[in-house]
């Protein structure tokens, strides 16, 4: 008969194994995640069992993101049931930010190219592009997405591009 160490030894290891997945850092806010840090912690790792699409779920379809992911205890928590809110950072100067969980969920269904943000300068365009392509590496690892900096209407709009899984 399991004991209840056997079980907390269990979900220990389930934790180290998803967090060293993810880096050690968490999904939602993109920040490392300390493992010295007590689970009960609101800064502390925790197992962030994901279904964000429930028509997906419904229909067996994989989610995005790829089952469950390493979160802060807070992130974790403050998302609740809820679609969390992917945040764009503070020092990138951009325009119509596009959600980004809803992004590589429509990327992830059909593939193909989508628009996500538009920019002031080409220069502007660019770091947020290479920020881009760098956050969904982490935000949905399974999808391989490439990023286009397009002039149009005195601005340049960034758009996101993912073949189409089979």
């Amino acid at each position: 008969m399991p004991t209840y160490l056997d079980d907390r030894q269990s979900r220990m290891s389930q934790l180290e194994d998803i967090a060293r997945q993810d880096g050690w850092r968490c999904w939602v806010c993109d920040e490392p995640v300390d493992p010295a840090t007590s689970v009960n912690d609101s800064r502390g790792p925790s197992v962030d069992s994901r279904t964000t699409n429930a028509r997906s779920a419904k229909k067996g379809t994989p989610d995005f993101a790829g089952g469950e992911r390493l979160a802060h205890r807070s992130c974790n928590t403050k998302k609740g049931a809820v679609t969390p809110v992917i945040p764009w950072p503070a020092h990138l100067i951009l325009m119509d930010p596009a959600p980004l969980i809803a992004v590589a969920e429509r990327l992830d269904r059909k593939g193909g190219r989508e628009v996500v943000v538009r920019c002031a300068d080409r220069a502007d365009a660019r770091q947020v592009a290479d920020w881009l392509v760098d956050r969904f590496s982490r935000l949905a690892p399974a999808l391989q997405v490439d990023a286009s900096i397009d002039p149009g209407g005195g601005q340049f709009v960034v758009a996101l591009t993912a073949a189409r899984r089979r």
